[in-house]
């Protein structure tokens, strides 16, 4: 398994409630949570799949198209 995570844009849990949709249909992804107390809402993915290329730019897409801007960090 490999923890992936994310700067994003979001502000509150009605952010989180709007990306959930997108998220929650990724295949590969064993669980995602997002830290809203963080300065940089930083959202954190288990993957479970040897190549997260793939699952990176789902991500990347989905919350693109909820409306929110996200930058995967180390």
């Amino acid at each position: 398994m490999q923890t992936l995570r994310f700067k994003t844009s979001l502000k509150c849990g009605g952010c989180v409630n709007a990306i959930k949709p997108y998220m929650d249909k990724i295949k590969g992804i064993e669980s995602w949570d997002v830290d809203l107390s963080s300065p940089d809402k930083i959202v954190e993915v288990v993957t479970n799949t040897a190549s997260p290329e793939e699952i990176i730019k789902a991500i990347e897409k989905g919350i693109a198209e909820a409306g929110y801007t996200v930058e995967q960090i180390n």
